[in-house]
């Protein structure tokens, strides 16, 4: 049975952190440099007592209830996160919970980062398409600014906390199809949480925070960001080449461009590498920074307003990152 997107809510803290509060952290950046480097202008922040279940269920309680969707028509529930509450149990339990899913409904962890969005939907559509369910809840959510150390100008500027949740459910004709997954774990190192884990401390050491001049805030979240930009150029217009074959479409018939809300510098050089007018390539970022696996439904629903998502159109959706891992798919909304 084929599968589409029936509603996607997001959620974002309260809290922020603006340019203008790294200017007075880092004085030797000011807040137009900081904005134009990432095209970043605030970026969202959890509360201390908010953990990534809290905005897992805001999400998905937001969806619910705006669309009217009864919990217990849900037959299965993932949730994707690279900052879970606990070690065990899974983070997709307690949000089950949480939302008064039925005990008969699954519930599943994926950790995937920055592809996770894509993954997430390839996932909910397998389980349809095999018959498993009829109705998948998706929620995407993320406290990656509990990973960063306080010090690491680096990556304060680009990271924000939030959520969504993507109703996915059966459907007459293929709504979300032609996906593309791709997997490179040899580029481990470029993005990673030395700390914190199970793992041997030294592993990476180019992420050692005291070679960073860093002090341990236990976690010290590292990104090599040019070797990260030079895998998004090279794997996402092969990616996205690689869908548009899969679906049939000519790249001119694709409405909207959503990748991975990563930064606009990186942004802007893929749309110029895809040759996607202006007009056509989504970047919402603005105010809520990169907020990893729930960037790309974040977005869609930024940019509805825009004519994203409307019906009768079509969208190519990249996610790319951390791993090294990216995923591409095909939307007819």
């Amino acid at each position: 049975m084929p599968a589409r997107i029936a509603g996607i809510a997001g959620y974002l803290p309260s809290g922020t952190l603006t340019n203008a509060d790294l200017a007075a952290r880092f004085p030797e950046w000011s807040v137009d440099k900081i904005a134009g480097k990432t095209g970043i202008d605030s970026r969202h922040v959890a509360a201390p007592d908010q953990t990534t279940s809290d905005l897992a269920i805001a999400a998905g309680l937001t969806l619910l209830a705006r669309d009217g969707i009864d919990p217990a028509s849900v037959d299965h529930l993932i949730v994707c996160t690279q900052t879970a509450d606990y070690v065990m149990p899974a983070t997709s339990l307690l949000v089950h919970h949480a939302l008064g899913l039925r005990s008969s409904a699954g519930a599943t962890d994926i950790t995937h980062g920055c592809s996770g969005y894509v993954y997430g939907l390839g996932l909910a559509a397998a389980l349809i398409d095999s018959g498993q369910a009829s109705t998948v809840l998706l929620i995407t959510a993320d406290t990656y600014t509990r990973l960063i150390n306080d010090a690491d100008k680096s990556v304060r500027t680009l990271f924000g906390d939030g959520a969504a949740a993507t109703l996915v459910v059966a459907a007459e004709s293929p709504g979300i199809h032609s996906f593309v997954y791709g997997s490179d774990g040899s580029g481990a190192e470029s993005l990673v949480v030395p700390g914190g884990g199970l793992g041997p401390a030294g592993r990476f050491p180019a992420a050692d925070p005291a070679s960073r001049g860093l002090d341990s805030n236990g976690y010290d979240l590292y990104m090599d960001g040019t070797a990260v930009f030079n895998f998004a150029i090279r794997v996402v217009p092969e990616t996205a080449q690689a869908v548009l074959a899969k679906a049939g479409w000519p790249g001119e018939q694709v409405d909207s461009w959503v990748l991975h809300q990563a930064n606009a510098f990186m942004l802007n050089h893929l749309r110029r590498k895809l040759g996607v007018p202006a007009d056509r390539f989504v970047v919402e970022l603005g105010d809520t920074g990169n907020t990893v696996s729930s960037s790309i439904p974040l977005a869609i629903e930024a940019a509805r307003e825009k004519g994203v998502a409307a019906p009768g159109t079509r969208s190519v959706l990249i996610g790319f990152g951390v791993g090294l891992s990216w995923a591409g798919m095909a939307v007819d909304w």
